[in-house]
């Protein structure tokens, strides 16, 4: 096996097994190759499409390498992959908040906006919580406050090695894909939103073969990869080694149309006063579709079995301002 043996294969339109796609990816995070390499690997990888064996490879890489939060329970973490381009506000952010503030414990990963004008560490960052904590500081965010940041710089230094490439070719790379898969707390629930319905499959076999206990996969018929308030979302569940397909319609849940213009953000300063006034209680499109990808949350969780009694739930508890004290009790 050799990187010049591997490229051929991708240039070829080939699939790597994982244990190929690890082979590559050692060489990419231990510096072993350069960027003009590197850039060569990903362009290839992205050209072909990539299959579930070389998005497991890459993820269990960026799993041995980054720094670790040892939990002595499960947690969840609600992400997507970006890239889809809607440019929406911080939806996944302000549901982990929110879902923090019903007693489920978040280990939120993340990082600064690679493909939109705000991601989850620069809106958390406006919203005056700490993202640089250590392991320890986030394992005892979590212990006491079902709620902790992992910006994914500290914990992935070796993504380092990547950044210039990413930066230079501009567009979704695996790394779009590796992200929500390499939570540093090992995170076994998980609701991931994924930028294509092609990925929907692809993805959740990589979940199952990484040993995530329960998830849920999904990808609007809008483009969103979150679930929509707008049109009908595509979900794959991961439970017990299984895989179910089901389709969720908005229909079903809200009692109002609303614009997707409602939904649409600008930068972090912007977002983070969004979700200030959802946590306030304030009535709008946005608390819709953050009440309805909580719900998710609560299922993925097992603290609720019905989307719609959950939906419920969680849009009585934002408006009684009970996530403002959370919110509160997470600021520095």
């Amino acid at each position: 096996m050799s990187y010049k043996e591997l490229v051929k294969k991708l240039s070829y339109k080939i699939d790597l097994t994982i244990e190929e796609t690890q082979f590559l990816f050692r060489m990419i995070m231990n510096s072993e190759i350069n960027d003009e390499q590197i850039s060569n690997i990903l362009i290839n990888l992205a050209n072909k499409g990539e299959v579930s064996d070389e998005i497991t490879g890459g993820a269990n890489i960026l799993r041995e390498k980054s720094l670790k939060v040892t939990l002595d329970m499960d947690t969840l973490d609600m992400c997507g992959t970006g890239g889809d381009g809607k440019h929406t506000l911080n939806i996944s952010t302000a549901a982990s908040i929110v879902l923090s503030s019903m007693g489920v414990n978040v280990a939120k990963h993340g990082n600064r906006a690679l493909t939109s004008k705000s991601g989850s560490a620069d809106v958390l960052e406006k919203l005056s919580i700490d993202i640089l904590k250590n392991p320890e500081q986030v394992k005892e965010s979590i212990n006491n406050h079902q709620f902790g940041f992992m910006f994914a710089p500290i914990y992935h230094s070796a993504m380092k090695n990547v950044a210039r490439v990413r930066k230079k070719l501009g567009k979704r790379t695996i790394f779009n894909l590796l992200g929500p898969l390499c939570n540093p707390a090992n995170a076994k629930f998980q609701c991931i939103g994924v930028y294509s319905k092609d990925l929907l499959k692809t993805y959740s076999k990589s979940l199952i073969k990484l040993g995530t206990k329960k998830a849920w996969v999904f990808h609007s018929h809008d483009g969103l990869d979150e679930i929509s308030i707008f049109a009908k979302t595509e979900v794959v569940e991961i439970h017990n080694k299984t895989l179910k397909n089901f389709t969720i319609d908005p229909k079903d849940f809200l009692e109002n149309r609303y614009d997707f213009i409602e939904i649409v953000g600008g930068d972090s300063e912007y977002n983070a006063r969004k979700i200030i006034e959802l946590f306030e209680g304030k009535k709008s499109a946005f608390l819709e579709i953050v009440s309805l990808n909580s719900a998710a949350g609560l299922i993925v969780t097992n603290k609720e079995a019905n989307l719609l009694s959950a939906y419920k739930k969680v849009k009585k508890h934002i408006l009684s301002g009970s996530v403002m004290k959370k919110y509160r009790e997470l600021k520095i």
